[in-house]
């Protein structure tokens, strides 16, 4: 990723983050509206799911330019997320998602070279997860 994009991330997750427990609920909500077969992956409290969903938000974009700290803990989540029941094709859905979700919470303020930068940002994360999860050799380095 680009210093630019990196920035555009950063800068529009904070903005997102000063409404985070109605951003977890959007994301979420449209989750479920996309792929209601999801639903039943989360069987826990989603007040908390939703602050887990941010504080991942936050740490990775704080990392994004130091993927020697970043793509370790993106890693184990690709693992982590297998025993969940997540399946590579759901990636595709939540960064339907998380695009949506941030469209709603950036307004005018989620321009095409924001989408761009998530786009690329979630990429990144997701790729990173689905190759964890099959135990790839890109997904070590």
């Amino acid at each position: 990723m680009t210093p630019a994009e990196i920035t555009l991330v950063r800068d529009s997750f904070q903005k997102v983050a000063l409404i985070a427990p109605q951003a977890a609920a959007l994301f979420y909500g449209r989750l479920f509206e996309l792929d209601p077969s999801l639903r039943p992956l989360f069987t826990g409290d989603m007040t908390e799911q939703g602050k887990k969903l941010m504080a991942t938000l936050a740490l990775a974009t704080a990392t994004l330019d130091r993927p020697d700290q970043l793509l370790p803990v993106v890693r184990q989540l690709g693992v982590r997320h297998v025993a969940y029941g997540v399946r590579d094709e759901h990636y595709a859905t939540v960064g339907a998602a998380l695009l949506w979700t941030l469209e709603q919470g950036l307004g005018a303020d989620f321009t095409p070279a924001v989408r761009a930068a998530w786009t690329a940002t979630y990429t990144l994360l997701a790729d990173t997860m689905i190759a964890a999860a099959h135990h790839r050799p890109e997904a070590v380095k």
